[in-house]
This record gives C-alpha cells, structure tokens and sequence, in this order.
C-alpha cells in the first residue's frame, strides 16, 4: 500500500537526517516507526457502554470480590487513634 504524506519542512528535514544517521532511506525508517507505534497501540478502543450497562458491568465486578476470603479489620485496627499511634511509633 502506497500513501503519500505531506510533511512539514521541518519533519521532513529531521526525518532524513534520523534516516541517514541509521543508514536507511526515509522511507524504511517511516515504515519502521509506523509499524512499531501500531505494534504498541494494540489495546482495544474503548466500548461505549449506555448508562444501563455500566451499571451491569459495576454490579457484576462488585459481585465478584465476594469469593474473597480475607477476614475484616476490626475497628480497633482502623480507627485513627490506632493508625496515629502506629505512625508515631515508625518515626
């Protein structure tokens, strides 16, 4: 596939330069650089989700962290009094 592209003088100059420096023709560096920057932007688009299905996916994810197994923190652990003696005892 052939595409011509209208680059400012500048571009054009620095790209000739980079391209001369590695001992390629601009066009091979161009290729290079195109399909490196397209071989890193392989995350999908994002989905455009109505308001209804976004609060599907939310619930769905919230309900997933349920098989959790931790055990919860007494509110000793996390009351501030706690938590400022702990960081006053670290210093």
């Amino acid at each position: 596939m052939a595409i011509l592209l209208e680059l400012d003088p500048e571009i054009e100059s620095r790209l000739i330069a980079q391209a001369t420096a590695q001992g390629i023709s601009p066009e091979i560096l161009l290729k290079t650089l195109v399909e490196g920057l397209l071989a890193n932007s392989s995350q999908p688009a994002p989905l455009k989700l109505s308001s209804q299905e976004r609060a599907e996916r939310f619930v769905n994810w919230a309900k997933s962290h349920k098989k959790i197994t931790a055990p919860s923190l007494s509110d000793e652990v996390i009351s501030r009094e706690s938590i400022y003696t702990r960081e006053d005892e670290m210093l």
